[in-house]
């Protein structure tokens, strides 16, 4: 039975029930999409947090007021949680029954990590995001190994002996784009699974996320979401080799019959693995989805890349194709640079780093090099 569709969830106060979103066109062009936002000149770090629509501002706070009143429910809420999980699954190109629903990306590793044969080898990128390293390390225990190799060799370390490769689609300390094509051909000739992570990539670029046997995102950088609404896709070979180790009463067949032990009766689909929702994150998460459902990511993709390869051409750099620049900032003089001037930018791994997305225009990247070419 669909959860929100329960005899308990039906005898809920109609009042409860979220408000129906404002209808947007169809399709929207980056230009549209930027009126969206109220903010964003000046603000370069989408990669760290991105900026919520107008509707989602509005979204959130029409949900303060429903439950200041106690108008909220748990119906509504998972309604809500329903629509964002078929909006997602349109957005990344796979059936709505392979995904399952999460809060942190750590966490939705971990599930796969738990899964992990004794002794099996896992396959990371050197310097890779650590909620994408981190859990498959804490399975040492186990006899599990991790291999970390730079990702431009990612490809051709997989052996006979992976059983996983894991690495993010973009990384987060450099902005480079994996050649996933390779992976993907070197994991299927060695019988290797794959994981990726899009979390730095869906929003700004095409993810189709059906060519991996699993994906996993964290929706409140690119995709403008609230923290909280996290994604695992998981094809049905994966899915049957995953023990569902954090199952809650979400998880459940009936997650409203699912509520008490001492029976467990799991979902047969990828909801199995859900994560019971932060409910108020998911009410923002819904315009949110909604807009980049409506958006060609291509022409996404085009704009963030122009205003990167632009930056890169008034910094003296090579041109990298990227909708993030990163370059040497050791003693963070650049990031100080960019901080006095009222430019919002981040500094990882040594490096100084400015991310490009649909509020950020021509000014922005001339800003920046004013900035730091005085």
């Amino acid at each position: 039975m669909n959860p929100i569709d329960s005899p308990a969830a039906r005898s809920t106060d109609a009042r409860s029930e979220l408000p129906e979103l404002p209808e947007l066109p169809p399709h929207i062009g980056v230009r549209e999409a930027r009126a969206r936002f109220r903010g964003g000149r000046g603000y370069l770090a989408a990669c760290t947090l991105g900026l919520p629509t107008r509707e989602t501002e509005a979204a959130l706070r029409a949900d303060a007021e429903a439950w200041a009143l106690g108008q909220a429910s748990a119906t509504g809420y998972a309604a809500a949680v329903e629509r964002v999980r078929h909006a997602y699954a349109g957005l990344v190109h796979v059936p709505v029954s392979r995904v399952a629903i999460g809060s942190q990306a750590s966490v939705l590793a971990g599930l796969l990590a738990a899964s992990v044969p004794d002794g099996a080898e896992v396959l990371c990128v050197d310097g890779d995001f650590s909620s994408m390293v981190f859990p498959f390390l804490g399975q040492a225990h186990r006899g599990v190994t991790v291999r970390h190799l730079p990702l431009a060799e990612l490809a051709a370390g997989i052996t006979a002996d992976t059983w996983l490769v894991a690495w993010s689609l973009v990384q987060s300390a450099t902005g480079a784009v994996a050649d996933t094509v390779a992976i993907r051909a070197a994991a299927a000739r060695h019988g290797s699974l794959t994981l990726c992570d899009t979390t730095q990539a869906a929003g700004w670029m095409p993810v189709d996320a059906s060519v991996f046997d699993a994906t996993i995102c964290h929706s409140y950088k690119w995709l403008c979401a609230p923290r909280g609404v996290a994604f695992l896709t998981v094809t049905e070979r994966l899915a049957a080799r995953l023990f569902p180790v954090q199952a809650g009463w979400y998880a459940g067949r009936d997650p409203w019959a699912s509520c008490y032990g001492p029976a467990m009766d799991l979902a047969t689909d990828a909801r199995r693995f859900d994560v019971s929702p932060a409910w108020n994150a998911w009410v923002g998460a819904e315009p949110a989805l909604d807009l980049f459902g409506r958006l060609d990511l291509a022409e996404v993709r085009d704009h963030a890349v122009a205003l990167g390869d632009t930056l890169c051409t008034g910094l003296g750099l090579a041109p990298a194709g990227q909708a993030i620049v990163t370059w040497p900032d050791a003693d963070g003089t650049d990031l100080d640079r960019l901080t006095q001037a009222g430019l919002t930018a981040s500094g990882r791994a040594g490096r100084a780093r400015v991310a490009f997305h649909l509020w950020n225009d021509e000014d922005d990247v001339a800003d920046a090099l004013r900035a730091l070419r005085p």
